[in-house]
């Protein structure tokens, strides 16, 4: 899943969809969010100063990279005896599953992106009101958070589809009851500017590859799922109109038909 995100936003009955097509299906915190290890020795990296610095091409300090991130899931296949495995990625974690794709290709049968990005800076940043919506301070209790929860996703998330604020809300309180970490968000943003652009390495991908994402999103522009496609040969990109930052139950049926077809094809 990506930045922040714990393994529940790969919600339920999405998950059983997946497995009713016959698939065996896998989902789990990345490291600093949820029920995951949290490294707390690692300190508290300053985000303003990541940004700058990977915006002028400067060293960014963090204290492990999206690379980290793919060894990660490595370990945990390697634990469930899983050899390879079709790996399917969010946002940030999508740009784990591409540098999975990039540094592990023996492990990856097939590769989606969903609403991630190459991680070129050349590309469009994301809206003044999305990129406010990111940065915004943590809060501390439970209800804060759900309230912010409903803010954020009201914000990024998908204009042609209805906002599910009960199911927002839902999970923000299940999270928070989870594994409340907001120190290894700033970790994890760290992660991200550390590890700059994928575009090189993903003109190596070989294996089939799958690009999904909102034409309406405004944290990731569409434009940096078309830099993702165009960079792995053969790559599919899939636009999906309305859809924003986030995987509303409108467009689960897409996304599936188009994980399973890829899967036959490869």
């Amino acid at each position: 899943m990506g930045l922040a995100a714990q393994m529940i936003l790969w919600e339920d009955d999405f998950c059983r969809e997946l497995a009713s097509r016959g698939f065996h299906v896998t989902r789990f915190d990345n490291r600093d969010v949820g029920q995951s290890t949290w490294m707390k020795d690692a300190g508290v990296p300053d985000v303003g100063a990541a940004l700058m610095a990977s915006m002028t091409g400067g060293r960014v300090e963090a204290p492990y990279t999206l690379s980290d991130m793919a060894a990660d899931t490595v370990g945990l296949m390697d634990a469930l005896g899983i050899a390879s495995a079709h790996i399917v990625g969010a946002s940030m974690g999508g740009m784990i599953a591409q540098t999975l794709a990039i540094e592990h290709p023996a492990r990856v049968r097939t590769l989606t992106s969903i609403m991630s990005t190459t991680g070129d800076p050349a590309l469009p940043p994301p809206t003044p009101e999305a990129m406010s919506v990111l940065f915004m301070p943590p809060v501390a209790g439970r209800e804060e958070n759900i309230e912010r929860g409903v803010k954020v996703f009201r914000t990024i998330g998908s204009p042609g589809f209805p906002f599910d604020e009960a199911g927002v809300r839902d999970i923000a309180a299940r999270a928070f009851d989870r594994g409340f970490h907001p120190e290894g968000v700033a970790r994890q943003i760290a992660a991200i500017f550390a590890s700059g652009s994928r575009k090189a390495g993903l003109a190596a991908v070989t294996v089939s590859t799958l690009v999904l994402h909102g034409k309406a999103d405004p944290l990731v522009p569409y434009e940096a799922g078309a830099d993702t496609a165009e960079a792995v040969a053969g790559a599919k990109l899939v636009g999906i109109e309305g859809m924003g930052h986030d995987m509303p139950r409108g467009v689960w049926p897409r996304i599936l038909d188009e994980i399973c077809e890829l899967a036959a094809r490869a």
